[in-house]
């Protein structure tokens, strides 16, 4: 009886980390996403006429707050995994 308490504790916690883990890989992937629409926008940006350069640098801002956000996300999650 021990013995699969035990077990089952053991298998509880290692499952709350590895969903820690699997958080903090997915929000990374998503900061990395935002980072390269981010960069889209501003190269676009670059070489548009003027209605259409600011509106790519509004959503290059748009997409750089969001990868900042899934970052901070991803940092915190990895943070709880390891504790």
């Amino acid at each position: 009886m021990l013995k699969s308490l035990a077990t089952l504790s053991m298998v509880m916690m290692s499952g709350l980390a590895l969903a820690q883990v699997g958080t903090s890989a997915q929000e990374s992937g998503h900061a990395a996403s935002e980072k390269a629409k981010e960069v889209g926008d501003t190269m676009k940006s670059g070489v548009e006429s003027e209605p259409d350069r600011s509106i790519d640098k509004a959503k290059a801002h748009v997409h750089k707050a969001k990868a900042h956000h899934h970052a901070h996300v991803a940092k915190e999650a990895a943070k709880d995994a390891t504790h």
